[in-house]
């Protein structure tokens, strides 16, 4: 080989080499969204409709799931199977002991990815308003005053059903929720009702409002999903129960949210101890 030759083949070979750092670089990190599971059928559904509307708003974006557990794909498989940089947008909606322990654990368990942790989706004003909305596809409206076409919504209130935690991180979380909604309702009183943990249970919540002469009450289901738990407390609701937040569109744009917040943030040591959010 002539100098020639051999320097030439070194320049191409630095080329080829920048071209595929550049060509990594331009990639977008995956975002991995990460699910409870549930033994219900219609949650995996649920979220594979929630994630094609996230990649619609970002064609070109690599979405992956991964489930805590029930589900298939689990978190620890997903993760394995990926190279590079990684985002992790858990679809929980507050803090607690799967943000804090079982997300982290599984990150450190993958010490060949460069990886981000988001918060979860809640609290945010994006979820009042899918909360919102999947109250108004419930049929929920405002009472009336007795005898007139006048809406009374003295008598209205709200119960925010969700998941429940001992974390009180979690509680608090959950309590911002109730207060965004309520604000998005006009100041319609909503309370936290929890299927587990230490909070009050879903019917406590109901007797609170009514002992607040509220006669008109629904419950809005802080659930991403269908499951046993959403189930539970829509069965407990003394009238209008709406449907879990699902594949709305302001969850979809949450999730994009939180994947951006992220990535504003340095990637994790290994192995990972903390969120970083």
């Amino acid at each position: 080989m002539t100098r020639f030759t051999a320097q030439l083949t070194t320049q191409l070979d630095r080329l080829g080499a920048h071209g595929v750092r550049r060509g990594r670089r331009d990639r977008p990190p995956t975002l991995v969204a990460v699910a409870h599971g549930s033994r219900d059928p219609e949650a995996l559904s649920t979220v594979t409709a929630l994630l094609d509307r996230v990649r619609a708003l970002r064609p070109g974006l690599p979405v992956h799931l991964g489930h805590i557990e029930l589900n298939q794909p689990l978190l620890s498989d997903t993760l394995a199977a990926l190279r590079g940089e990684v985002v992790l947008v858990p679809l929980l909606l507050s803090r607690g002991y799967h943000i804090k322990q079982d997300i982290p654990d599984a990150v450190a368990a993958a010490p060949h990815l460069t990886a981000r942790i988001a918060a979860p989706l809640g609290p945010d004003p994006l979820l009042a308003e899918a909360l919102d909305a999947r109250l108004a596809e419930a049929a929920y409206a405002w009472p009336m005053e007795a005898g007139r076409q006048t809406p009374a919504p003295h008598r209205a209130g709200v119960v925010l059903a969700a998941a429940g935690s001992r974390d009180p991180d979690a509680a608090a979380d959950t309590a911002r929720t109730a207060a965004l909604l309520g604000a998005r309702l006009g100041g319609v009183p909503v309370l936290p009702g929890y299927a587990s943990g230490s909070g009050p249970t879903v019917p406590e919540a109901v007797r609170a409002l009514a002992a607040l002469g509220r006669d008109r009450i629904a419950v809005a289901s802080y659930f991403t999903a269908p499951g046993r738990f959403a189930t539970q407390c829509a069965n407990a609701a003394p009238g209008v129960a709406a449907a879990p937040l699902g594949a709305h569109p302001a969850v979809a744009r949450l999730v994009l949210r939180r994947y951006e917040q992220a990535l504003a943030s340095a990637p994790l040591p290994h192995p990972a101890a903390t969120v970083g959010v």
